[in-house]
This record gives C-alpha cells, sequence and structure tokens, in this order.
C-alpha cells in the first residue's frame, strides 16, 4: 500500500528545490503537463499545494476543474530521486503573497540546483512563475520513481523491498 501521508524527510525533500511537473488529463484521457513552482506539504501531511504560473497552466486548470485528478513528479537533479504523488484537488486559489515568499525561496533552491548541473542560474530565475495559483489535493498514492529496482513501486512498498 502506498503512503497517503507525507511527513519528515520525504515532506522536506518534497518542499526542496526539486523539479515539479504537474500532470493532468481530459475527460478523454489526454494528458498535459506544466511546470509546478513548488509545493508545501500541509500540516499533517495529507495534502499538498502545488503552485502554479497563471501564464503556463491554462489546460491544467481546465482538466482540474473538469475532473479534480493531479499527478506530480517530483525529482532532484542531482541524483534522480524522484518521487510520483497523485490525488484529488479540493481547492484552486490566487497565489497570495504568502505562496509568493514560497515561490520566490523555491526558485533560488531550484537555481542552486540546476546549477550544480550546469543549467546557469540566470535562465532558471527567468522560468513564468507569478502570478500563480495555488491548487491543494488530497494526496491518494504516492510512488518511488528514482531509476533502480524500486521504481515504481507504491512508496511503502518500496521502503520495504529496499527500493529508493
Amino acid at each position: 500500500m502506498s503512503l497517503t501521508a507525507v511527513v519528515g524527510e520525504l515532506a522536506e525533500f518534497l518542499e526542496s528545490g526539486v523539479s515539479v511537473l504537474v500532470g493532468t488529463r481530459d475527460a478523454a484521457l489526454l494528458p498535459a503537463a506544466t511546470r509546478g513552482m513548488g509545493l508545501r506539504v500541509e500540516p499533517g501531511g495529507g495534502e499538498v499545494t502545488v503552485f502554479l504560473p497563471a501564464a503556463t497552466s491554462t489546460t491544467a486548470l481546465e482538466h482540474l476543474a473538469d475532473n479534480g485528478r493531479i499527478a506530480l513528479t517530483v525529482s532532484r537533479p542531482g541524483d534522480h530521486r524522484s518521487v510520483q504523488i497523485k490525488g484529488r484537488v479540493v481547492e484552486i486559489r490566487p497565489g497570495d503573497a504568502a505562496d509568493r515568499e514560497r515561490i520566490e525561496r523555491y526558485r533560488g533552491q531550484l537555481a542552486a540546483s540546476w546549477a550544480a548541473i550546469g543549467i546557469p542560474p540566470h535562465g532558471t530565475r527567468r522560468l513564468v512563475h507569478w502570478p500563480c495559483h495555488a491548487v491543494r489535493f488530497r494526496l491518494e498514492s504516492s510512488f518511488a520513481q528514482t531509476p533502480g529496482p524500486g521504481a515504481g513501486l507504491a512508496l511503502g512498498a518500496a521502503a520495504a523491498g529496499g527500493g529508493a
């Protein structure tokens, strides 16, 4: 069974300067992807908020309004540690000043993370990020996606079986 709450080290990982890709789908099951600009694990770990730039998230927001299904792939460039989390949206709202502060901090972390693999920080800082939408969703499943023997397993199963 997969983890349905994010706590401890996993929450710290998700809130760090990791790459965040957001997947959605339409009624015909056609997928779409957009870049998230950071996320926040909500108190208790059962919900997560991801920040979607208004300029690049029109399709994602249409899909979320239609069916509420969301999947995030979160990956750390330096070692390819990757996690996928899935859930159902419970709220979409305009970003506020506290969200913008969090996004600015995330952009700095992402720039440092990508700089370590050769992507110039000035390019990362140019990514569209504001204004944004804060999309809060209830976590329903989580999977290890780090390359290796545990890839694709539910997080609880990956940890029990030694996968990452």
